[in-house]
């Protein structure tokens, strides 16, 4: 089913210019934290926060775990925002609104998106607790139409049919691995694909193994349509994936998943990720893009 709402520039615009009014801060850098994963805000220094409830067009978060905040301040000389919290079809929301915050880090001034999610693996090397980059995805709603490029185009924002065969950067791929032998945590750093499923039931085991043989890594409910929408107005992406549970294939498997236990791996990763992402960011080229929003 389409969604008929449309999301005017002027609307994107309008929020944009309320955060400016609020903050200082001209963030180079967007990070949005997946379930479990909203300690990446706490690094950040000389903070702004906002309730997603006080952004003019913000959505709400609903899920257990997504805090709902807005936080923007400095990390290693780089000015951030991040995202406690993200938004989610399953929530019932549109996917514009799914990907509203998108667009607005872009008049921003935003350049670089760091996206973070929570996935079960379905590669039989990956262990629970693992941290997979993302090299590409499937996005299974976007296959059947639900898109958030569906409707009319903003050429402001870019084209009409953008390519995406190379969403995910491959030098901050590159660079992330080289960081994760440095800090020794390389056992436990995997690339694969990742695809997004509607949610919110995790998957039968029918549909595990459909997944499995077609090339999929790891699973999750959200992620492709943020960055479907980065990419076609220009940012550039790094994924990563942190490995909470094994997808059951198997009908003489017992085990079952849970969100409990999806936070709690959340949870004892979390300080490997935040060195992860906190050694990208220290390291990742920055254009001087303070004055972009303006031309936009």
């Amino acid at each position: 089913m389409h969604s008929k709402e449309h999301i005017s520039h002027d609307e994107y615009q309008k929020t944009a210019d309320w955060l400016m009014s609020q903050t200082k801060h001209r963030p180079q850098v967007a990070i949005i934290c997946g379930s479990g994963l909203g300690m990446l805000a706490d690094t950040l220094k000389c903070q702004d926060s906002f309730a997603y409830s006080d952004i003019p067009g913000f959505p709400q978060s609903t899920v257990q775990g997504h805090a709902g905040r807005l936080v923007f301040g400095e990390l290693k000389g780089k000015t951030c925002v991040c995202m406690q919290g993200r938004f989610h079809m399953y929530e019932g929301h549109s996917l514009c609104k799914t990907t509203f915050p998108i667009r607005v880090f872009k008049l921003l001034g935003v350049e670089t998106l760091i996206v973070t999610n929570a996935a079960g693996s379905l590669a039989d090397g990956f262990q629970t607790g693992d941290i997979m980059i993302i090299k590409d995805h499937i996005n299974f709603p976007g296959l059947v139409g639900l898109n958030p490029l569906c409707g009319p185009n903003d050429e402001k924002f870019g084209p009409r049919f953008p390519a995406m065969s190379g969403c995910y950067d491959k030098g901050l791929r590159c660079l992330a691995m080289e960081i994760a032998k440095e800090l020794g945590v390389a056992s436990v750093l995997q690339e694969g694909v990742y695809a997004m499923v509607g949610g919110p039931n995790f998957e039968t085991i029918a549909e595990a193994r459909l997944l499995h043989r077609l090339g999929v890594d790891a699973v999750g409910m959200s992620t492709a349509p943020e960055v479907v929408v980065a990419t076609h107005c220009g940012l550039r992406v790094f994924g990563l994936s942190l490995i909470t549970n094994k997808v059951v294939k198997s009908y003489e498997d017992t085990e079952s998943v849970n969100h409990e236990g999806v936070l709690e791996i959340g949870r004892l990763r979390s300080h490997t990720v935040q060195q992860l992402v906190t050694e990208l960011i220290d390291r990742m080229e920055i254009n001087n893009n303070d004055n972009l929003n303006k031309s936009i």
